[in-house]
């Protein structure tokens, strides 16, 4: 076989339906589009208009509040964390949001750093960070470690 005999299978690649050109294409004239009006032109966009009626995203009730000043935590679980201390790349002694983000277990600290409890935390590790779950303050003190959990720095 050379390479000017390559053809692809019979019916794999359709040919593109070529609208509005001419009368023998069966999409031709106007090309799909009906006769004048709003939608036959280009350069139209009236997703969500119903003709002048109050659209339904206005007509419904608007509920729930978003806080402005809420904190953003980065997360992460103890199953995380004793992965980077069997690696190396955590201290177990002094784990801190600075030794996390280092480590690349967090990419930036946010308002903070929480730890949930998944996963499961086996060495005797000193974590301080800004917020715990109950689950995971639990797990590291049944490992033999500490937690000191700093409150957040207001804005």
């Amino acid at each position: 076989m050379k390479l000017n005999e390559l053809r692809d299978n019979p019916g794999a690649a359709p040919k593109a339906k070529r609208v509005a050109r001419g009368p023998g294409s069966g999409k031709g004239k106007m090309g799909g589009r009906g006769i004048k009006g709003q939608k036959s032109r280009s350069g139209v966009a009236i997703n969500g208009y119903e003709g002048g009626q109050m659209p339904i995203y206005q007509r419904l009730p608007k509920r729930g509040f978003t806080k402005p000043n809420r904190k953003s935590f980065a997360v992460v679980n103890l199953g995380k964390i004793q992965e980077f201390i069997d690696a190396g790349k955590l201290d177990a002694g002094n784990v801190t949001e600075d030794t996390l983000v280092e480590s690349g277990l967090v990419r930036r600290k946010l308002d903070g750093v929480r730890v949930l409890g998944k996963g499961d935390l086996t060495v005797k590790a000193t974590i301080t960070v800004t917020g715990a779950s109950k689950g995971a303050v639990a797990a590291i003190e049944k490992a033999g470690g500490s937690i000191t959990v700093a409150a957040p720095a207001e804005a």
